[in-house]
């Protein structure tokens, strides 16, 4: 059992060595051990117990995702799978849902459930696939969670996202990168899209000659 000196442990722990002192006095926190000459020393144990104890009570969240409102049956059966998995786990839990793509960081569900991260107010986050949360900077969501003492558990390993999500999410990393670079009314920006949208351009496009390629 690692134990740690007693200004080591009032470091850890926010408080003054005198504080210590005083709760091991008023039997409110006794040291794990004391040497011969006095000196307290407390574990990681206590700790960890003690920080815990002391924070309200958190919940565990099951957070449901799907792109589009066509979608709106594949969230309800999603959000039933995610429920069935928490009550068999005997969780407390709430469920957070949310419609919009993966790497819209701005979709009301995930800025609330966030928000509930921050103010350590949840234990654990729970959804069926990865990529339930985000397309892209799940690492980093990952590691937000981690600095806020939440855990992540995904039920279902397997990669699972259809095509045609995909293709909307990449259509919209190309729309604001093309507005960035063109302009919204820009007809480069319009092409662009088009492209990889796999729609034709506006029709005041067509049938415009490139001056660079016409017969002199």
């Amino acid at each position: 059992m690692a134990l740690m000196k007693i200004g080591e442990f009032a470091k850890e722990l926010g408080v003054s060595v005198q504080q210590l002192r005083d709760m091991d006095k008023n039997g409110i926190l006794k040291p794990a051990a004391v040497s011969p000459k006095g000196t307290r020393y407390y574990s990681e144990e206590q700790l960890y117990r003690y920080t815990h104890q002391n924070q309200p009570h958190r919940k565990v969240i099951g957070y449901c995702r799907v792109s589009t409102n066509g979608q709106k049956d594949d969230l309800e059966t999603q959000i039933s799978n995610v429920r069935t998995y928490m009550i068999a786990k005997g969780y407390s839990f709430e469920v957070i849902s949310d419609i919009g793509s993966g790497i819209n960081y701005k979709k009301k569900g995930l800025q609330k459930l966030m928000k509930m991260i921050s103010n350590k107010e949840v234990s654990r986050v729970v959804v069926l696939y990865k990529d339930r949360l985000m397309r892209f900077g799940y690492d980093m969501f990952s590691y937000f969670c981690e600095l806020n003492d939440t855990e992540i558990e995904i039920i279902d390993h397997t990669e699972t996202t259809g095509e045609q999500e995909l293709t909307e999410d990449l259509i919209q990393i190309v729309t604001v990168f093309a507005d960035r670079l063109y302009g919204k009314s820009s007809k480069k920006a319009k092409k662009l899209i088009a492209e990889v949208s796999g729609k034709e351009a506006d029709a005041d496009d067509h049938g415009k000659e490139d001056p660079a390629s016409a017969d002199t």
